[in-house]
């Protein structure tokens, strides 16, 4: 079966409006309340504020500058085409040793997620990690949108234009839906190379190469790693993105928002 059907323009609207708004109990009820995204920024900075005044009521021992500096340097980063974080981005001469501690406080917090990259695209996937590579998220995706400049926060709230955050704002609802399911998350990048993919999850005997795909172009490292003999744990892929589902080339087709019941689909798909 081949997908030759876009998904609905409203489930797809809607999907949009839920990245906006995010999952804050706060920022969903002002919603509800006025029916538009009026004052939902408002409650979404504030929760932003209240995360790094926590920082300074309770990261003892540790630089609180540099800790808040890691968490508002994370949507820049994301927009960037190489989505791996880089402490240069934060400050000239910033080296990992001086942050490593405070992103570690960020995510045993909840106020960050991270997404290690694999030494090899094969299992097991803990223990095959590089610990110098990885990609930071937001764990709302609602409060990564308020974080971006004002103009393209409008330009999405009314336009559902993505700009140059499409990619990052996919990316991160991902993330945040595999987080939600309890699937890890892990990338790959080959050092030198072009071959690299956003997630991987796996099951009891396969490991999934995930593509999220914010356009319709082809996707060669998904496909790559299906076909390479190399990777003998790889035997199909799943792309997530403007689709309807379907199955073609050994690579399921799903909406972005199918990503929260990946699990529960791997779980079926063994039996």
């Amino acid at each position: 079966m081949k997908c030759l059907i876009l998904p609905d323009r409203l489930v797809l609207s809607l999907f949009l409006d839920f990245c906006v708004l995010g999952g804050m109990p706060d920022v969903v009820k002002q919603y509800i309340e006025t029916g538009t995204f009026s004052g939902s920024v408002e409650v979404q900075e504030q929760i932003r504020l209240d995360y790094e005044e926590d920082v300074r009521k309770y990261a003892e021992g540790l630089d609180q500058t540099r800790i808040i500096s890691v968490y508002r340097s994370i949507p820049a980063q994301l927009a960037k085409e190489n989505k791996r974080f880089q402490f240069n981005k934060i400050s000239k001469n910033a080296r990992s040793r001086e942050y490593t501690g405070c992103i570690d406080w960020l995510i045993d917090a909840g106020v960050i997620m991270a997404c290690h990259c694999l030494q090899f695209p094969e299992l097991p996937l803990k223990g095959n990690t590089d610990e110098r590579k990885y990609k930071l998220y937001y764990p709302d995706t609602g409060l990564l949108v308020s974080a971006l400049d004002e103009e393209a926060q409008e330009d999405l709230r009314t336009n559902k234009n993505l700009g140059v955050y499409k990619e990052a704002l996919y990316e991160n609802f991902v993330a945040e839906a595999f987080l939600k399911q309890g699937l890890g998350l892990f990338y790959y990048k080959k050092e030198n190379s072009t071959l690299e993919e956003d997630f991987f999850v796996r099951t009891a005997d396969d490991l999934i190469p995930v593509k999220v795909k914010s356009n319709s172009n082809q996707s060669k490292s998904l496909t790559a790693l299906i076909k390479n003999s190399n990777y003998s744990d790889i035997s199909y892929g799943i792309k997530l993105g403007d689709f309807n589902v379907g199955y073609a080339d050994h690579i399921y087709t799903f909406p972005y928002f199918c990503a929260f019941k990946l699990k529960e689909y791997l779980k079926e798909k063994q039996y």
